[in-house]
């Protein structure tokens, strides 16, 4: 038992342990995934957030000592993300003859996602600070984290709000579609990556490259828009 304690004493001071447990929870995740026919209700960030959170919370570790270990996947987001770039070009075509109604469904896309939260969260007695972390809940979470604090939210809850939004969209996001009988990928891929963002967009891309490219499309125009449009209208209400 002695040998046991000293080995996990020497694991869990190794940045190699809390990667590995990440890895291992995301193949986890994948796997069922797969096994039960890419049913969205068991997206794999989902589960993986469920087996990590829940190893962090039986080992007692801090968010700062996972992260010593995690931060490598965090790392690899950049270039994830540079890497949407293939499907869009790929799809560049469609994306051209799609334009008009692209950027008009991004533009009212972007701005009913905040409205609707903020009108939410203020209908339900939440405070100026509440309003502000939750608006840009459907934009990735680094401009998020920063409109967030331009707002006068707070970022780290904004950060919660806008994976949890990211989880949502890409699982319950296509029965939703299902349900309202939209079956063009293009529909699809646009209004998965205006909710969801990049998890919304990773799930997206496992479906069809079309409605992958046009999720990668819509999550940084998204982003973009809300990062302009959304500071004004607050000012302006405030």
């Amino acid at each position: 038992m002695n040998d046991l304690g000293d080995i996990w004493v020497y694991l869990s001071s190794s940045p190699l342990l809390h990667l590995t447990t990440t890895l291992v929870a995301y193949l986890i995740g994948a796997r069922l995934y797969r096994r039960f026919n890419l049913n969205p209700l068991l997206n794999p960030v989902l589960i993986a957030v469920v087996i990590l959170v829940s190893v962090l919370l039986v080992t007692d570790t801090d968010y700062a000592t996972y992260f010593e270990g995690a931060q490598f996947v965090h790392f690899l987001l950049g270039p994830a993300t540079v890497a949407l770039a293939i499907p869009l070009y790929n799809q560049i075509d469609r994306v051209r003859r799609s334009a008009v109604a692209l950027l008009s469904a991004l533009v009212l896309g972007s701005l009913s996602a905040a409205a609707s939260a903020a009108a939410i969260a203020w209908g339900l007695g939440a405070g100026p600070e509440v309003v502000a972390s939750i608006a840009p809940k459907s934009v990735t979470t680094p401009i998020a984290m920063g409109i967030s604090e331009k707002l006068g939210g707070l970022p780290s809850l904004t950060a919660v709000l806008v994976i949890l939004t990211g989880v949502l969209g890409a699982t319950l996001g296509p029965l939703l579609l299902n349900l309202l009988r939209i079956r063009d990928w293009r529909a699809r891929g646009l209004a998965i990556g205006v909710a969801g963002h990049g998890i919304g967009t990773a799930r997206a891309m496992q479906v069809s490259e079309i409605a992958g490219a046009f999720a990668g499309l819509a999550m940084g125009l998204n982003a973009l828009a809300t990062a302009i449009l959304l500071p004004l209208i607050w000012a302006w209400v405030f």
